[in-house]
């Protein structure tokens, strides 16, 4: 496992933190529906930190890590939009008010930075101790890579097992109060739908948990750069959320990019699981003489993908601006 220099890692860490206790206390100061401005200045502001961050990890590592933090980045930006969309269904299916749609956003995004964390140390210590691990995260990434793009919609996310499980437990409101998990009602207390919301998020961060980390870890070992990709992944998706609202949903052709990247990697990882092979059933246990999938390779193939399924939903928009959401959905179907 290749390390990255401790104390850079340490530094930054430490500015990440801050810029995200800043962009959260922004966030929470000033509940509003931010501008397309402000919208698109904070993704740029976002993208930029991102890139003078493996321009740092250039000069101070070298490229090796450098190019690995920019593919595992994009790559998980590319993931998060499919996120993305899944919060617009969720935001739209519980009506949550323009107004207080930062904040539950915001959570739901320190919850995906909390669990991303959790399944990047799991899968760091699997890795270190199984290198059989990768057939087992190749073979999901290629049957989640079938499921993203043969598979049906998101499906509805305002009735899963787990929220209908939460209102049999507890007592709810229909109504919104600001932006309060719990409110008193003719002097009883009830939790309001903002919790409902928060636990949908909470999910559906889980599941895209379960998708991302094994597809970074198909083209670095480092767990610093996983972690570091997936927060710059996820830093300024707030703001995303408000630039492209429903053009997320109209992108019909980014579903079949993310599906070709992480059938890609899921192919990687297998090929890498075969070079390393120490499985008695598989070649005597010995290591199978395949050719392995280089990061340069892999940020070309990803870059290639995102830009083709994204110009390709462009031009469909193009030539059918008058579609509805109703239209491309029935079509999906």
């Amino acid at each position: 496992m290749t390390i990255v220099p401790l104390p850079f890692e340490i530094v930054s860490i430490a500015v990440l933190v801050v810029i995200l206790a800043i962009d959260v206390f922004l966030g929470y100061r000033r509940p509003h529906v931010p501008s397309t401005r402000e919208s698109t200045l904070w993704v740029v502001f976002y993208v930029v930190l991102a890139l003078l961050f493996a321009l740092l990890l250039l000069v101070v590592d070298g490229p090796d890590h450098a190019t690995e933090f920019v593919a595992g980045w994009l790559t998980e930006y590319s993931l998060s939009i499919d996120n993305l969309f899944v919060f617009i269904v969720i935001m739209t299916g519980f009506a949550v008010p323009k107004v207080r749609q930062q904040e539950v956003l915001m959570v739901g995004i320190i919850l995906a930075l909390v669990f991303r964390g959790i399944f990047i140390l799991i899968g760091a210590q699997l890795i270190e101790n199984f290198s059989w691990i990768f057939y087992l995260f190749g073979a999901f990434l290629v049957y989640t890579a079938f499921t993203q793009a043969f598979g049906g919609d998101h499906g509805d996310q305002t009735d899963t097992r787990l929220i209908r499980f939460a209102k049999r437990r507890m007592s709810f409101t229909d109504e919104y109060d600001g932006g309060r998990i719990r409110t008193t009602i003719d002097g009883k207390r009830f939790f309001t739908p903002i919790l409902i919301v928060l636990i949908s998020l909470g999910a559906t961060d889980v599941l895209f948990a379960l998708d991302s980390i094994p597809a970074i870890f198909g083209i670095t070992d480092s767990p610093f750069i996983v972690f570091t990709a997936n927060v710059f992944a996820l830093m300024g998706l707030r703001q995303l959320f408000f630039l492209l609202g429903d053009l997320v949903e109209r992108l019909k052709y980014l579903k079949f990019g993310i599906a070709f990247i992480l059938a890609f990697i899921g192919v990687k990882l297998v090929l890498h699981a075969l070079h390393e092979n120490e499985l008695p059933f598989i070649n005597g246990g010995e290591h199978v003489p395949v050719p392995e999938i280089g990061t340069g390779l892999s940020l070309v193939v990803i870059v290639a993908s995102m830009a083709l399924a994204t110009i390709a939903s462009l031009i469909s928009i193009k030539r059918d601006p008058d579609a509805s959401l109703a239209d491309l959905k029935k079509h999906d179907a």
